[in-house]
């Protein structure tokens, strides 16, 4: 008897609902065996009516009330005590079974839906994505799989906010459809010089549309639990995205970077090494993709601490380390120098019109020869460059609409016949720009402007001419920048020096010819519902500025200031665009859009950390290759004519010189800013140059 408790208390501690079914089942059992004893008992004809006949009586009592009106006719019998005993069945078996049962299996389906609604149950996936944790960029990586060609499943798993990241998942989505599929309507229109009617627009996008092939799943749950990696099908991804916590506001930034210098990030590192043995292990999926964002330095000798130890054994997935604050200081740094960048990236960043791919191929003849005659016989795809991924691969990258566009091959060209002629004393011009504010990606903005320094400056000649607007306590903390000779500090407290900042700007575009780029800060060192603040401020400043020499000169060239402004929070996006700027910077998109292509091929990652990095000053020849926007009176000797897309990338590659060949990928509209990038068939791509126009070019100089 003891044991029997013992067992019982078990059962009722572990396993509660397997008890009460266990319960209900015996309760019923003996009620049936019973009643259809008493009935065969009191039946007048129970020679004739045994048990067995009595217990299906029984039974249909039990299921169908009205069935016991036939079983008083067939025991031909209206005697008072049959027919009571015949409801008191009827009535038991209504609460112990049928009420008992529905109970249970509504308590079950509930129990099974929350289970279902708390990922409890294991999925078995296989070819998906799984995002550990989540961030102010995480939605965007989710949303930017809408542009994949192939249908994708993802899965995040994060320790909290599940019902907010499903309705931050969900408004990001329809946002996109919504703008899609507007921007496709307003194009039909404007391509048949006519309103559309709803039918017609609905017509186009269900034939021309942006198709939501997207699954997505959130699961709350602890990233740390083997487990419950593993009821994410974690071993079968075929990309784990690990991302980096946003800040809680609850201690000063400073003292948790000045912590994280020290120890480094302990959530990224934890999450890393249970990743890593779930997907070193023998039965999972050979060639996973762990895309890691990492945003200090300690952290990021560690993370390369755990692929040096990989790459000892036998390795079954690439970890690509993705340095968040860097990328996008050198980013920040290039829009500034040369703003058309911004647009140019954006676009190339992302799935949704062309796009960067690779594939493994080695040239035989050599880069320029292979090139050469690629641009002879396809007409889908530029060609950009023959790069050794970190695993030793070597492969062609280039840009098309498509990833299969690199085989659309066409029979030879006919030659062109344009005749153009470089500028040989071409040089990038000299850089004026304004930093207002800061934030955690400021020293690294400096070393972009550092490193394109390095690569373009010339003896005596100072090429870059920074200014830096800034509080005090701000412009001490980093030694007012005393380590790049050409930065100049203005001290000024954003809320009560208003007119010094105003004055500090308007006297540095005044005292130079060429054009200033104003680069825009968003602290992210502020609660989150001050982010962008400060940035929104100071655009209203230089606008401000802008609009009183527009006022006093009437031919005063409102594209001689660039205004470039970061913004964390894509929800003030709309109110930048009412001042009419068009080089907003959604910097966390960016990351976003960077690791959703790294997460599908890992070899992009070295390509993009060439670009967005010049050359060493050491260097003794151009080896990095860059993304430039250069102008066309500049860089050629008389504005090309009138031709296509084609024949002008042709043509250029041709004459470039040996070792500095460049690639056109596209050019931006003097005075309406429009990007026109070379991506489809390029021969139905017409191109009108005008000499203030800036061409995109893909080169090492």
């Amino acid at each position: 008897m003891k044991r029997f408790r013992e067992f019982l208390s078990i059962t009722v501690a572990k396993k509660p609902a397997r008890l009460v079914l266990l319960s209900i089942v015996l309760l019923n059992l003996v009620f049936l065996l019973l009643a259809a004893f008493v009935i065969s008992m009191v039946s007048p004809v129970r020679n004739e009516v045994g048990f067995w006949h009595s217990l299906y009586y029984t039974v249909g009592m039990v299921l169908d009330a009205g069935f016991v009106e036939g079983v008083v006719t067939d025991l031909t019998s209206t005697h008072i005590v049959t027919v009571l005993i015949c409801f008191v069945v009827v009535l038991v078996g209504m609460v112990t079974f049928t009420g008992a049962v529905i109970g249970y299996l509504t308590n079950f389906i509930s129990s099974f839906i929350e289970r279902a609604s708390s990922g409890e149950h294991p999925l078995r996936m296989s070819e998906h994505t799984v995002i550990l944790n989540w961030n102010n960029r995480a939605s965007e990586i989710v949303n930017e799989l809408l542009y994949s060609d192939i249908p994708e499943k993802v899965v995040i798993l994060t320790p909290e906010r599940a019902e907010e990241i499903k309705l931050e998942i969900a408004e990001r989505i329809a946002e996109t459809l919504h703008k899609e599929h507007a921007d496709l309507v307003l194009r039909e229109q404007e391509k048949q010089a006519r309103p559309l009617s709803n039918r017609e627009k609905r017509r186009i996008i269900r034939q021309k549309g942006l198709r939501n092939r997207l699954t997505w799943i959130v699961r709350q749950g602890d990233v740390f639990s083997m487990k419950q990696l593993l009821d994410v099908s974690l071993d079968q991804a075929k990309t784990v995205v690990i991302l980096g916590k946003d800040d809680q506001y609850t201690t000063c930034r400073y003292d948790r970077e000045a912590k994280q210098e020290q120890m480094g990030n302990s959530f990224t590192l934890k999450t890393l090494v249970q990743v890593v043995e779930l997907t070193d292990a023998e039965s999972s999926r050979d060639n996973q993709r762990v895309v890691v964002e990492v945003d200090d330095i300690w952290t990021m000798e560690l993370v390369n601490m755990v692929i040096a130890q990989k790459r000892k054994h036998a390795v079954k997935c690439h970890i690509i380390p993705v340095p968040v604050s860097r990328i996008l200081g050198q980013m920040l740094a290039q829009f500034s120098i040369m703003p058309e960048l911004n647009s140019v990236y954006r676009t190339l960043f992302s799935y949704k019109d062309g796009a960067f791919y690779c594939v493994p191929k080695s040239p035989t003849n050599g880069e320029a020869a292979y090139v050469e005659n690629f641009l002879r016989t396809h007409r889908k795809a530029i060609p950009l460059t023959f790069m050794h991924d970190s695993e030793g691969t070597e492969k062609l990258f280039y840009i098309a609409d498509r990833e299969g566009d690199l085989k659309s091959k066409t029979s030879e060209k006919p030659a062109h016949n344009l005749d153009l002629r470089l500028r040989k004393d071409f040089w990038m011009p000299k850089q004026n720009v304004i930093v207002l504010g800061h934030n955690s990606k400021s020293r690294f903005v400096m070393e972009g402007f550092d490193a394109f320094r390095n690569e373009w400056n010339v003896a005596g000649d100072e090429i870059m001419n920074v200014l830096v607007v800034d509080d005090t306590a701000s412009l001490d903390r980093v030694g007012r920048y005393a380590e790049y000779p050409y930065v100049t500090c203005v001290d000024a407290d954003i809320i009560n020096d208003k007119d010094l900042i105003c004055k500090a700007i308007s006297d540095y575009v005044d005292a130079h010819a060429e054009d200033t780029s104003v680069l825009i800060l968003s602290n992210d060192r502020v609660p989150a519902d001050e982010l962008d603040a400060n940035a929104l401020t100071y655009l209203i400043y230089v606008q401000d500025i802008v609009e009183k020499k527009v006022a006093a000169d009437p031919n005063f060239d409102r594209e001689k200031i660039d205004i470039v402004v970061e913004l964390l929070n894509p929800k003030n996006y709309d109110v930048v665009n009412h001042y009419s700027v068009n080089n907003a910077v959604i910097s966390n998109r960016y990351v976003s859009k960077m690791v959703t292509q790294i997460g599908k091929d890992f070899s992009l990652y070295d390509f993009y950390s060439d670009i967005l990095t010049y050359d060493s000053a050491d260097s003794e020849n151009y080896e990095s290759k860059e993304i430039y926007a250069k102008k066309v009176e500049d860089f050629f000797e008389e504005v090309p004519p009138e031709t296509t897309a084609d024949a002008l990338v042709r043509a250029l590659y041709e004459i470039s010189p040996e070792g500095n060949k460049s690639i056109l990928l596209g050019y931006v509209q003097k005075g309406t800013g429009k990007l026109t990038l070379f991506s489809g068939d390029l021969a139905k791509i017409p191109v009108k140059l005008g000499p203030k126009d800036k061409l995109i070019i893909f080169s090492n100089h």
